[in-house]
C-alpha cells in the first residue's frame, strides 16, 4: 500500500464503479473502434521503449499482440473515493471506524498464529534487517489478510491501460516495463497478477519495487512474492530498512494528553514536499522528555526513550485516543502514505506480538 500501495488500497464504491463501467460498455461502436486502434497504436510505443529499456524481444514478442483496452480498469481507476487527498478543504473521516473495520479479532488471531509459527524466519529476518518481526507480519495481513486477497487483475494488460489512458502516463509506463523485465527472470504471465493498479504479491509491491526490493528469504536464489511466505516477508523487511527503518525504536505508542494543551503553540508549521495534507496532521518534532514537560506521556514506554524525537497526532480530535509517534511512523508511511494505514500497522503489529 507508500508508493507501493497508494492507488490501490482504496476501496472501491460498487454502484459508481458499476455505472462507469457500464457508460463505458455502452459506447458506440464506431468509438470503442477508434479507442481499440489509438490502444493499438500506443502499443507500438511501448513496445519501442521496452525494448529500448533491456526487455528482450522474446517476452516483448509474446506479449504485446495480446493486449487488450480494459474498460474496467479505467472505471476503477476514475472512481476511486475521496478526491484529492491533499485537498485542504476535503473532509477527514474518524480514524475509529476505520480502526474497528480493519483491526477485527480474526485478522489478530491469524497475524498471532502466523507471528508464532514463523519465528525463527522472522527472527533472522529482522537480525538481518532491523525491522521488527511484527511490523513485517502486520504489512502482511494489512495489504493481503496474509496472502489470501492478492487480486486476480493481469498485471501487464492493466498496466498497459492505465499507461494509454494517460493521467499518470510516465508511472504506468515504468511499471509496466517492469513487469516484463520480471517475466524477463521467469515469472509467468499467470504468476503475475494483481489489483487492478499493479501492486501484486503477498507485499502488493508496485512491479518497480519488486525489481528494486525483491528478496530471496530462503536461499534458493529467487524472490517469489506470489507463493513463497520467506520471501515476501524478506522483501517487506528489505523495503522498510531500504526506507531507514531505525532498529530498536517503536513506530510510537499511545498518549495521554492534557485538555489545556496549547495545540497552536505545537502546531507544524513545515510543508512536506509529499502527502503534505498528511503530514500537516502532524504536530512539530520534541523528544519525548519535552512532551512530558507539556504534560503528554505516553502510556507504553517500550522502544521510545525520553531522547527520541516525537510528533504527537490526534487522529480523532482532542479528547480521543492520541499517539506519540516516531520517524520510524514515518516509514510505514513511506509504504502508504495515509495516517489510517500507518496506524493501523502500527496497533496491528502491537496486537500480533503480544
Amino acid at each position: 500500500m507508500c508508493q507501493v500501495r497508494q492507488m490501490s488500497i482504496k476501496r472501491i464504491h460498487g454502484f459508481t464503479t458499476l455505472a462507469l463501467i457500464s457508460l463505458s460498455l455502452a459506447l458506440p461502436g464506431s468509438v470503442k473502434a477508434q479507442q481499440g486502434e489509438e490502444f493499438q497504436s500506443f502499443v507500438g510505443q511501448l513496445r519501442a521503449q521496452a525494448l529500448a529499456k533491456g526487455v528482450t524481444r522474446a517476452t516483448v514478442d509474446a506479449v504485446m499482440p495480446t493486449l487488450t483496452y480494459s474498460a474496467r480498469v479505467v472505471a476503477l481507476d476514475r472512481s476511486q473515493p475521496g478526491g484529492n487527498p491533499n485537498d485542504p478543504n476535503a473532509t477527514i473521516p474518524k480514524f475509529a471506524p476505520y480502526a474497528a473495520k480493519h483491526l477485527g479479532s480474526q485478522i489478530i488471531a491469524s497475524g498471532r498464529a502466523k507471528y508464532q509459527n514463523l519465528r525463527p524466519l522472522l527472527k533472522r529476518v529482522e537480525r538481518e534487517t532491523g525491522v521488527p518481526e511484527a511490523i513485517m507480519v502486520a504489512i502482511w495481513g494489512h495489504e493481503t489478510n496474509y496472502g489470501t486477497i492478492t487480486g486476480n487483475f493481469d498485471l501487464a494488460n492493466s498496466l498497459a491501460t492505465l499507461a494509454f489512458e494517460g493521467r499518470r502516463r510516465a508511472l504506468f509506463t515504468e511499471e509496466f516495463i517492469a513487469t516484463l523485465k520480471m517475466m524477463d527472470r521467469g515469472f509467468s504471465r499467470e504468476t503475475l497478477k494483481g489489483s487492478w493498479a499493479g501492486a501484486t504479491g503477498y507485499p502488493q509491491f508496485l512491479p518497480s519495487v519488486y525489481i528494486r526490493l525483491g528478496r530471496d528469504g530462503d536461499g534458493d536464489g529467487r524472490a517469489d512474492i506470489w507463493n513463497n511466505q520467506a520471501d515476501a516477508l524478506a522483501s517487506i523487511a528489505n523495503y522498510f530498512a531500504s526506507s531507514g527503518w531505525r532498529a530498536g525504536t517503536s513506530w510510537g505508542v499511545k498518549a495521554a494528553v492534557p485538555a489545556n494543551l496549547n495545540r497552536v503553540a505545537i502546531a507544524n508549521r513545515a510543508v512536506s514536499p509529499r502527502c503534505p495534507r498528511v503530514h500537516a496532521r502532524h504536530s512539530q518534532w520534541k523528544t519525548v522528555s519535552e512532551w512530558r514537560a507539556l504534560g503528554v506521556v505516553p502510556l507504553q514506554s517500550k522502544g521510545l526513550r525520553d531522547r527520541d524525537m516525537a510528533s504527537l497526532l490526534e487522529p480523532d480530535g482532542p479528547g480521543a485516543t492520541a499517539y506519540l509517534l516516531t520517524g520510524n511512523y514515518r516509514v510505514i508511511l513511506d509504504y502508504n502514505c495515509s495516517n489510517f494505514y500507518a496506524l493501523s500497522v502500527g496497533l496491528l503489529a502491537d496486537a500480533v506480538e503480544k
